[in-house]
């Protein structure tokens, strides 16, 4: 019995290729009390490998978090399983606004001990005490009320590149980072102001709002689905549109564009863009943004030495890389001293 994936990136973009059908990408989460994560997890790969499904998924005792890419003729298929499990019946699912086949390339399905990392070890914290869902006409009203404190809930890369007109947004790594910072920076208002918080899909604002509950913030709000659901809400519905930018997502696309406008810049020259790219040294991987000019005289690169060794053979490249490990803290997410525009 297969529970974990067996093909490289590379065999699964191929096959995608050779099978030529439309997928759908899409995420939900769901805060519940999950007693065996282990039989949960391996139930959850079981049948979805027989649908093709790929993406990341974590499951923790506190719920699952899931960004996967479904194939179209499935969908129904895989919409059935999920409300075959009492606690995921009509969950709500976030499908993407732009779509790509090769969205994700494998199935991961990962035991964690939370869902979202948050770095809290508060037993008497109860996630599922969260704060009042709104959708997107109520948000827009909450947030044009002077008594209002909105708050994004995601890190300095994801709202560099987009955020609602008049946002907080926090300059985190992490959303571990934003919850006591922010705490600190509206204790005096905890009874006298609404605090409205949103991310890209909900879910780490479902933990924040229980947190700031159980922290004594009266007034919490949430805005239901997040970034993604508040898109397709407004164009459904033609509500004037608050958000400014793209939307971050944790995938192969990188973004989603919710409105024309480009309120961030290119890293290395400085003009106008709002597109993320990794560097091509695959010792460095670094987050930053970069325009096209800049990718073309940098070779996809972040610095004249990463361009330097990515001009290398591949042999020597891989020499050059032995024996060091690659972390989050070498990708920095956009904060290296090597970009002139982003100190």
């Amino acid at each position: 019995m297969q529970l974990y994936n067996k093909l490289s990136a590379k065999e699964r973009a191929a096959l995608i290729d050779e099978a030529g059908t439309d997928r759908l990408t899409l995420s939900f989460y769901k805060y519940a009390h999950i007693g065996n994560t282990e039989i949960f997890r391996n139930h959850l790969f079981i049948h979805w490998d027989e649908l093709d499904v790929l993406g990341r998924i974590y499951v923790a005792n506190e719920g699952i978090n899931g960004q996967l890419s479904v194939p179209a003729p499935n969908f129904e298929a895989f919409k059935k399983h999920l409300d075959s499990i009492s606690f995921l019946e009509n969950v709500r699912l976030n499908i993407a606004r732009e779509q790509d086949i090769k969205s994700f390339l494998k199935l991961k399905v990962k035991i964690r001990k939370k869902i979202v990392a948050d770095g809290l070890n508060d037993e008497t914290f109860d996630v599922t005490n969260k704060g009042v869902h709104v959708d997107a006409e109520k948000f827009n009203q909450l947030i044009e009320d002077p008594d209002t404190v909105l708050v994004d809930m995601r890190n300095h890369y994801e709202s560099e590149i987009g955020h609602f007109k008049g946002a907080v947004t926090p300059d985190v790594d992490t959303f571990r980072d934003s919850l006591d910072i922010i705490e600190e920076d509206l204790k005096d208002h905890k009874e006298d102001k609404k605090l409205v918080m949103y991310c890209t899909g909900g879910i780490r604002c479902e933990k924040a709002s229980a947190y700031y509950k159980h922290k004594g913030f009266k007034n919490v709000f949430q805005l239901e689905g997040g970034i993604i659901e508040y898109a397709r809400q407004v164009e459904e519905k033609g509500l004037e549109n608050k958000y400014l930018g793209k939307n971050f997502v944790f995938d192969h696309r990188r973004s989603e564009r919710i409105s024309d406008d480009v309120i961030s810049n290119c890293h290395q020259c400085g003009n106008p863009c709002d597109t993320h790219v990794n560097c091509e040294n695959e010792a460095c991987h670094l987050l930053f943004i970069q325009c096209e000019a800049c990718a073309t005289a940098m070779d996809n690169c972040c610095s004249t030495e990463c361009k330097e060794i990515n001009s290398l053979p591949y042999e020597e490249q891989k020499a050059l890389r032995k024996g060091k490990g690659n972390s989050n803290k070498i990708f920095k997410k956009g904060r290296s001293e090597v970009l002139k525009y982003k100190q």
